[in-house]
């Protein structure tokens, strides 16, 4: 008896009333209305932002979605599209320019990343000191290679280290050392192009220390010497320490632009000797433009990128291990 009366009442409290469904209704044209009258008291400022994410979305929006749908296609450029599926995705597991092209960027990060980050904290503490005389003068003259044309740069470098008629060359030749492929060895090559990378970045990677070296305290530095602690200890013992976000930074934007190198190899070694210096954005543009495979180039494209994640996270997550 009891759950009999409580039926029609449990039905009476879930099923929603007339008066409930004509309240809804008439909030919802309510709601549209106040969005729309929002919309035009803004109209101006909205008609003045809206250039930056038309542009947006055309030129940045639409190419990624399209290059992702092509990536599942054959195509090229001109024609029809012929649907493939993941066919693309599985040449490209099978490729081995493709992986020798990223293996050669992880050596060139070995080879040139350490170093470079090495000498731009030691430049930035140096810039940082005290004791230093025109420092404004000295942080611009660093920084200058940075905002030097990379091809003019390339081309300057190809010209110094040249096998045959390159100054590095003749300066060994007084020290009775002699001659080095420095272009056309596989080994001296990657050398070579780690060089100019130091040298075009160095200066970048210094304003970014400096800039996070300003930010420690001079006095814990100054504790420090008080209790007897050297230069290189301080160093090493409490700069460093304390600079390791900026550093973790540094890093992962050196891993983000060895992965895109381009121009550099180009110019310096046009990706050889024996491909030991072909970049994956070299294969991209490659089979982009000269094998004319937009589809295959699309998903090359979206799978270095996904790789570029992956070993940007992992880095990130291995830098930052023990921090609370």
């Amino acid at each position: 008896m009891r759950n009999s009366q409580l039926q029609p009442d449990l039905a009476k409290a879930t099923l929603p009333t007339a008066r409930h469904v004509r309240a809804v209704g008439e909030a919802t044209p309510s709601r549209v209305r106040g969005m729309l009258a929002r919309l035009w008291r803004a109209r101006w400022p909205l008609f003045f932002v809206s250039p930056f994410f038309i542009l947006f979305a055309v030129f940045a929006v639409y190419p990624i979605l399209f290059s992702l749908w092509l990536s599942f296609h054959s195509w090229k450029g001109v024609g029809e599209m012929k649907f493939v599926e993941f066919d693309n995705f599985e040449l490209l597991f099978r490729d081995s320019l493709f992986w020798n092209s990223m293996l050669n960027s992880v050596i060139l990060f070995f080879i040139y990343v350490p170093i470079m980050t090495f000498l731009a904290v030691v430049l930035a503490s140096v810039l940082n000191a005290g004791f230093l005389k025109l420092q404004g003068l000295w942080r611009a003259l660093i920084f200058v290679p940075y905002i030097t044309s990379m091809v003019a740069s390339g081309y300057t470098f190809k010209l110094i280290f040249d096998s045959h008629s390159g100054i590095a060359n003749h300066l060994l030749g007084f020290f009775g050392i002699p001659p080095i492929p420095w272009l056309n060895d596989i080994w001296w090559a990657r050398i070579t192009l780690g060089i100019m990378m130091i040298w075009a970045w160095l200066g970048y990677n210094t304003v970014i220390m400096l800039a996070g070296m300003q930010t420690i305290s001079p006095e814990l530095g100054e504790a420090a010497r008080v209790d007897g602690a050297s230069r290189t200890q301080i160093f090493f013992r409490i700069t460093v320490p304390l600079l390791r976000p900026v550093i973790i930074f540094a890093l992962t934007l050196s891993v983000i632009g060895t992965f895109q190198m381009y121009t550099e190899p180009v110019i310096l070694t046009g990706g050889g000797p024996v491909r030991a210096t072909e970049t994956p954005v070299m294969q991209i543009f490659s089979n982009t433009f000269a094998a004319v495979k937009f589809g295959y180039a699309s998903a090359m494209s979206y799978v270095y990128f996904a790789i570029i994640v992956v070993v940007t996270l992992a880095q990130l997550r291995l830098a930052t291990r023990g921090e609370a």
